[in-house]
């Protein structure tokens, strides 16, 4: 089944934790290779690409040789400020092998809850963008917390949704561990069918999606609030498996794999 639209222009793309480790305790620098030279292919055949990316605080954690019991927030917040640099020289190091140069991009929702903030950071990604430099969104853990939840987008996938409705784009890109939504955990029921299309997000779809994944902080359900949130907005959605071949240059290109969520608007 091929989507509607046979190629997208404008695209957000958000990356998480676990595929980012290729489930393993670091950052998989082969894993972000790929993904960095399929941006790069997208790039060429003139497409538009920001990237929203976790893997900060598993970053950090590596890098102090910590353990994942400790979960309180001071201490994620310590790893992300670790983590952070050394997530973002990785990317820089992957995309200067490409010619292209990245730009960190650290929000909270507090940065997009007022007008003039809103129209500040569109203007500096569309800027961006048209300057030819890759956005590296991500959360910015060090100040957002979970207790003032109005201040915390509680995931990156959340936060690539507000990303794309910002910045008007085409297509949202969710790549996680998993092939798309599915009828039931694929991991426990046999049966489990993927969801190849979702034409409305209603409560049946929501009660579909799930629990957490264990090192990201966000499961299935935020992946399809996410999707909600977008699909309102207009733009289209696809949750997809990270590690699928060429999966952002097939997408961009039209071609079906994982979920497509239809935009309602």
């Amino acid at each position: 089944m091929a989507t509607e639209k046979k190629g997208y222009r404008r695209l957000v793309v958000k990356v998480g934790t676990n595929v980012l480790t290729a489930g393993s305790e670091r950052l998989d620098l082969g894993v972000m290779a790929n993904l960095v030279g399929q941006v790069a292919r997208l790039r060429q055949e003139g497409r538009e690409i920001i990237v929203v990316s976790s893997g900060a605080i598993a970053a950090g954690r590596h890098k102090l040789g910590l353990s994942r019991e400790r979960k309180d927030i001071p201490f994620r917040q310590v790893l992300a400020a670790v983590g952070q640099s050394r997530l973002m020289d990785a990317y820089d190091h992957l995309f200067n092998w490409h010619g292209i140069t990245v730009a960190q991009t650290l929000l909270t929702r507090h940065d997009l809850s007022d007008r003039l903030g809103y129209l500040n950071a569109r203007n500096t990604l569309l800027a961006l963008m048209e300057m030819g430099v890759i956005a590296i969104v991500n959360e910015n853990d060090v100040v957002a917390v979970d207790e003032i939840t109005e201040d915390r987008f509680g995931d990156n996938d959340n936060l690539s949704a507000m990303v794309a409705n910002l910045v008007d784009a085409d297509l949202l890109v969710i790549l996680s561990d998993i092939d798309g939504l599915y009828t039931a955990d694929p991991n426990r029921d046999r049966e489990a069918r993927l969801i190849p299309r979702v034409e409305c997000i209603d409560e049946g779809v929501e009660r579909m999606a799930g629990g957490s994944g264990e090192r990201g902080t966000g499961g299935m359900t935020t992946k399809v609030q996410a999707a909600r949130l977008a699909t309102a907005s207009g733009v289209a959605v696809v949750i997809a498996h990270g590690q699928a071949s060429d999966v952002l240059v097939r997408l961009a290109r039209g071609e079906a794999l994982g979920t497509f969520f239809v935009p309602c608007a």
